[in-house]
């Protein structure tokens, strides 16, 4: 029997049943992983032989009665958690040889529940990229045409499980990096609510796994169903054990509703910024007619919704402060002369992030009281609704491209383009005030590319989006194979 496209919860049934064992799924999955990989790129650092004998070892486990959430079952890391014994890169060629002594936080629950580890997979530079590529380990590329990027930071994750390698997999968001690679591979992510899920250990090469607490970033599952979803982020989800687990216990809410008909959703397709391609606009129709049909209540304004443009400019200005802080001083100083030269009636994206480079203190704490506003907004916004469902990014999967200066390079909408960092404002959306979001497959391009939406929800509600996203996969559909 094939078993590499079942569900993690049709494998543990089967598992459970005596029907597979985890050594046998372990080798199919190595065997289409050596047969596929080749071709697609997604599993750029192999741990076979540990993975073989995890395998055994749940098997032991299972004969003496034992069981756990995910004994037994394949699963794929993002290469940039540390797992003991394995490199970590995050495809920086200085850290090609960096091999932590220690796992991240999340490899060990993941081992802790059961997960047999068949390797980690491949992300960009730095993981700072819409796609996933690097001079260590080379592109990989998108299962539903090599041509295009299997989407970033988390795209080998996506790559891998849109492939067949492995029935789940980890990894992580800050500008979509669980929700863009499952968009473009045709699979399911979840970005839970900031601090939800403990980091410490997903951290640069070199440096200190410390149980820091980081702004906007999260770790998340990817998976190819809803429910599997749910069930990797039961395991993943509660605090670091070295600081708020110590006082604190996880209980996520239950989900607001069990029905499609009892959810109030607002679906959002129009971004002030930047358009929403054909193709993934007729993605998040999809999503709504099926919502009608099943009887949500379904509106397409509210004049709750906090506003997309600050919203986008907030976002930026966070992010982008963030990531430049550990710039030489002297690029620092060029910045400055940069940003002090722009007019002040330029608010474009671009100037925004050239600005946020050289934020001082006092400029963050003024955005970051912004932020604290917008999330009252959403709060408010919530009482009304219960899910916001709206694009990840303006386009299916898009072909190649390596330009060194990611502010060189341009996306194309339906033919016009735009500058390619601009896409980002629908992945932070959510990210800015950090709300969970659910990435579910929409359907397919005219070209035959997946599309996805994400459904955004409630601070700490993430039991709401993964919901209705098992609601609107039995509606229109979920995971398909590459053809």
């Amino acid at each position: 029997m094939e078993w590499n496209f079942r569900t993690a919860e049709d494998l543990l049934a089967a598992l459970r049943a005596g029907e597979v064992t985890s050594a046998e799924l372990t080798d199919e999955a190595i065997a289409r992983i050596e047969r596929d990989d080749k071709a697609i790129n997604a599993v750029c650092v192999p741990d076979f032989d540990r993975a073989r004998a995890a395998a055994r070892s749940a098997d032991q486990a299972r004969a003496r009665g034992e069981d756990g959430p995910l004994l037994g079952l394949p699963a794929t890391v993002k290469e940039s958690f540390n797992i003991a014994g394995l490199p970590t890169t995050w495809g920086m060629p200085p850290y090609r040889d960096f091999v932590p002594a220690d796992d991240a936080v999340q490899v060990s629950r993941l081992k802790a529940a059961g997960a047999v580890v068949l390797g980690k997979t491949n992300v960009p530079l730095g993981l700072q990229d819409v796609q996933s590529f690097n001079e260590i380990y080379g592109t990989t590329n998108n299962p539903w045409d090599h041509g295009r990027t299997s989407g970033g930071s988390s795209g080998g994750s996506a790559a891998a499980l849109a492939s067949g390698f492995g029935v789940l997999s980890i990894g992580s968001d800050i500008a979509g990096s669980l929700r863009t690679p499952a968009h473009f591979c045709g699979v399911y992510a979840h970005k839970p609510t900031l601090g939800l899920a403990a980091t410490r250990g997903m951290v640069p090469p070199d440096a200190p796994a410390l149980p820091s607490d980081h702004d906007l970033a999260v770790v998340g599952p990817m998976a190819r169903t809803a429910r599997d979803l749910t069930l990797l982020l039961d395991v993943m989800a509660g605090p670091d054990p070295l600081t708020f687990g110590v006082a604190h216990d996880l209980t996520l809410p239950p989900a607001r509703h069990e029905r499609l008909r009892d959810f109030r959703v607002l679906v959002l397709d129009e971004h002030p910024l930047i358009p929403t391609g054909s193709a993934v606009r007729a993605g998040v129709n999809r999503v709504a007619d099926a919502l009608v049909d099943g009887g949500a209540r379904v509106e397409r304004h509210s004049p709750l919704l906090p506003d997309l443009t600050e919203a986008a400019t907030l976002y930026t200005q966070l992010l982008i402060s963030s990531s430049i802080a550990r710039f030489p001083i002297e690029s620092h100083e060029q910045l400055q002369t940069r940003a002090a030269g722009l007019s002040a009636d330029d608010q474009s994206l671009d100037a925004v992030r050239l600005r946020a480079m050289v934020f001082s203190h006092r400029d963050w704490m003024e955005a970051n009281s912004r932020r604290e506003l917008h999330r009252h907004g959403w709060r408010q916004l919530f009482a009304e609704f219960d899910v916001v469902v709206c694009p990840i990014t303006p386009t299916p999967a898009f072909p190649h491209d390596h330009k060194p200066n990611l502010l060189e390079r341009r996306i194309d909408i339906d033919g016009v383009e735009y500058p390619y960092l601009d896409q980002l404002v629908w992945a932070g959306l959510a990210t800015m005030p950090g709300l969970p979001a659910t990435a579910i497959p929409a359907g397919r391009s005219p070209e035959g590319l997946p599309m996805g939406v994400q459904l955004i929800g409630p601070m700490f509600e993430d039991r709401t989006p993964l919901r209705l996203a098992e609601l609107l996969e039995q509606q229109i559909g979920g995971f398909q194979a590459p053809r």
